[in-house]
């Protein structure tokens, strides 16, 4: 044969038959208490196997972390307004992406604060000196998190998804997680769209007047945006835009 490829599957089909072949006749010469094994070794002692479900599940958590982050706090919210704002100030890439995110990161650390407190008082702190089990502390957590999303979602929202989820009327405290976390999104979304159209009608106002203005110099060539981006700029900074923003963001979360 004149392929090498096909010279090397071959000769390494004959070395790995040669391998078993020998590994049967030696097997079958030695004791029978030889035994070879393939595998992993799993855990005997209830303790290792409690050990390794812990791993596992903290394994687990981490990979969720972003998604937790992101949907379950007030993350969604600074992030859409943040992307409104720098649309509405025609600004492609300044703030940079980037930058807006981890801004929006801290914030959510901030404004999540209190609601990070109460789970590690009632159930972290517990939970690392003994005094309730792991199930407990998850339930104390989630309960924790089940307010913060609750106070900040309409019934409307939560009453479209009890209803897709067929439970009958059901009290707010009883709502499963399942329920909760898709109404709050669907809040948060709202919300966020809701105050980044108040943010966009100041600025849209400075595109109408400058491009009225252009038209009636006959300026037809002169891009209007080249005009009211500067005019844009000065007014967000005359009035300290950021600071207002994130006031109003902060305010906005009934915490």
């Amino acid at each position: 044969m004149k392929n090498p490829a096909a010279k090397a599957l071959i000769l390494l089909f004959v070395l790995l038959l040669a391998c078993s072949v020998s590994a049967h006749a030696q097997g079958a010469t030695n004791s029978i208490n030889n035994s070879l094994n393939f595998g992993v070794n799993l855990p005997t002692q209830p303790k290792d196997i409690d050990v390794a479900i812990r791993i596992v599940f903290i394994m687990t958590l981490l990979t969720l972390a972003p998604s937790m982050i992101m949907l379950m706090t007030c993350f969604t919210r600074i992030v859409i307004v943040f992307s409104f704002l720098r649309t509405a100030l025609s600004l492609q890439g300044t703030p940079a992406t980037q930058l807006l995110i981890g801004f929006s990161l801290f914030m959510t650390f901030f404004i999540m604060a209190p609601t990070y407190q109460q789970i590690n008082a009632d159930a972290l702190q517990p939970y690392a000196e003994s005094q309730i089990t792991s199930q407990e502390a998850f339930q104390r957590a989630s309960d924790h998190m089940k307010t913060f999303m609750l106070r900040q979602s309409r019934t409307k929202d939560m009453e479209v998804f009890v209803e897709l989820a067929r439970l009958g009327p059901t009290t707010p405290d009883q709502l499963p997680m399942k329920v909760v976390i898709p109404g709050f999104i669907l809040s948060e979304l709202r919300t966020g769209f809701q105050m980044g159209f108040l943010i966009f009608i100041p600025f849209i106002l400075i595109d109408f007047v400058v491009a009225i203005v252009l038209m009636s110099l006959g300026l037809m060539m002169l891009p209007p945006a080249l005009i009211s981006l500067p005019l844009k700029l000065l007014l967000f900074v005359l009035v300290d835009g950021w600071t207002l923003l994130v006031r109003s963001l902060a305010s906005s979360f009934d915490t």
